[in-house]
């Protein structure tokens, strides 16, 4: 595999937090991130098919030394994956939800499993405040986000209540400014 082409393509898959070859990255205490690596990680939030040279440019290091540092980010699992930002609209996707949800005391872990199960389900966090679980959903419409809220949900029985806020406007932060995109992978230009 050339050097331009990232570690670790077409590879088998690892499990999230544990770098090919070593031990759980949660045993492994995290390295300090240097400016050059806070910015290569930026550039990647917003392209993450930026090319290595490209990145190499914009960091103003060498290409070998942007390959090096984009590997040890993997490596250390501070860089989880790349992935592509859904217009959810265009996908088919027009209704979004923040739903709030209180749950059963110490039912975290049963409750997030169940979640991860929702069709449209994009995130949930264990947050503090008035409500224990915040949940951000993408349906087709309104009428099967209620089918979500009113059946699935309200049926989970460590939930015991439930506050949907329509989303009527996104704004993605980290898009990436005008021009082309890079090629599809982190590759050499």
């Amino acid at each position: 595999m050339p050097d331009e082409q990232m570690a670790g393509a077409g590879s088998a898959p690892v499990p999230p937090g544990v770098a090919p070859g070593t031990p759980s990255v949660s045993s492994v205490p995290p390295r300090p991130l240097d400016p050059i690596d806070r910015s290569i990680m930026r550039l990647l939030q917003a392209d993450g098919r930026a090319s290595i040279r490209s990145v190499a440019e914009q960091v103003h290091v060498s290409r070998a030394n942007a390959y090096a540092r984009i590997n040890r980010l993997i490596d250390d699992g501070v860089i989880r994956g790349f992935t592509a930002r859904v217009n959810h609209e265009r996908a088919g996707q027009g209704a979004s939800a923040y739903i709030t949800l209180k749950i059963v005391q110490n039912s975290w872990r049963t409750v997030r499993e169940k979640l991860r199960e929702l069709p449209g389900a994009a995130h949930i966090a264990l947050v503090s405040g008035d409500f224990d679980v915040l949940l951000l959903v993408h349906t087709p419409d309104n009428r099967t986000l209620r089918e979500l809220v009113l059946t699935r949900l309200q049926s989970i029985p460590e939930v015991l209540s439930t506050r949907t806020l329509l989303v009527f406007e996104e704004t993605d932060l980290l898009a990436p400014g005008p021009g082309p995109s890079g090629p599809p992978s982190l590759t050499e230009e």
